[in-house]
């Protein structure tokens, strides 16, 4: 007897591509727009942990945000308008901009910014390559007494700012330089925090390619400029914008330091505008708005930079 042999058809789409030899395409299943109750895929929140999540985000914007809106109105409210409402009034029923020229006829609101802004360039400018250099020499360096100087350095994170100013100031008026503005910007040239900063970003780097490139005969300044600039670039734009932050809102250290009103800073300016000012909060709140602006233009224009820096994390060749 002859066999029949009887072929089945294909019961999907699978089984007919492989009949045919042919492969078909699958249909991907959409993504549910919420997770499931017992599911481990932590990418897509539950209902209820989306609105907790949004509840969160909203409360931390409300008292972070909400003191800098609060003024920026008292700012633009005029005489007519109460500031001491509650729920506070934000939008002014008699909008000003008499407030602010009222701050630069009582003191020297551009002067004040234009020492600021010196010693805050003069303070980026000397932290990022002097923290570049010694970040190099201990993230990529080999010598004696590298553990001893990562202690010292980590040691000074410890210590208050407040403890140490007694000392920076007898330093400052013992070479003179009391009551200037290189005064105000020597001590905070360099910074402990940004030279670990740039280090940890140092070792990043592959101690062959620096070894392949000293025995190709390149110097010190040929391996930063080409081998480790490129991989420390974006923590060095941070130590960048954490410096100018830092020096243009001290306060403390040129209080201290200076004492001719003719050479203060912006923040100590408007710390005299808040002790003759006490009655009148508009000025006070339009003074605060005037030195704040730079420090927003500036981060809304290096923020790209800034967060570069910190994902920033691949070796460069």
């Amino acid at each position: 007897m002859r066999a029949t042999v009887t072929r089945q058809a294909p019961s999907n789409a699978d089984d007919a591509s492989t009949a045919t030899g042919t492969l078909a395409p699958r249909r991907i299943p959409r993504p549910l727009p919420f997770r499931r109750r017992g599911s481990g895929d932590f990418s897509r929140p539950t209902l209820g942990g989306l609105i907790g999540r949004y509840a969160l985000l909203l409360g931390m914007t409300v008292l972070v945000v909400g003191p800098l809106v609060w003024q920026l109105s008292t700012s633009f409210k005029g005489p007519g308008d109460d500031i001491y409402t509650f729920p506070p009034n934000l939008i002014p029923t008699d909008p000003t901009l008499s407030n602010y020229v009222r701050v630069t006829d009582f003191i020297p609101v551009y002067l004040y910014a234009f020492h600021s802004l010196l010693v805050a360039l003069g303070t980026v400018l000397s932290n990022t390559v002097l923290a570049t250099f010694a970040g190099y020499a201990i993230g990529c360096m080999r010598f004696r007494g590298k553990r001893i100087v990562l202690v010292i350095l980590l040691s000074t994170l410890l210590l208050p700012g407040e403890v140490t100013v007694t000392s920076q100031f007898l330093t400052i008026r013992n070479l003179g330089l009391a009551d200037s503005l290189l005064g105000v910007f020597l001590p905070g040239a360099i910074s402990a925090m940004n030279v670990l900063l740039v280090a940890t970003a140092c070792r990043s780097v592959p101690s062959e390619m620096l070894d392949a490139a000293t025995v190709d005969g390149a110097t010190t300044w040929q391996r930063i400029r080409h081998i480790v600039w490129p991989n420390v670039r974006g923590m060095v734009s941070v130590v960048a914008i954490f410096a100018f932050i830092g020096a243009w809102d001290d306060f403390l250290w040129p209080l201290i330091v200076l004492s001719d009103p003719a050479k203060y800073t912006l923040t100590v300016g408007m710390a005299y505008l808040n002790g003759n000012f006490q009655a009148d909060p508009r000025l006070i709140a339009a003074g605060t708005m005037i030195a704040l602006i730079p420090l927003v233009v500036m981060f809304s224009i290096t923020q790209r930079f800034f967060f570069k820096g910190v994902q920033e994390g691949a070796v460069k060749g």
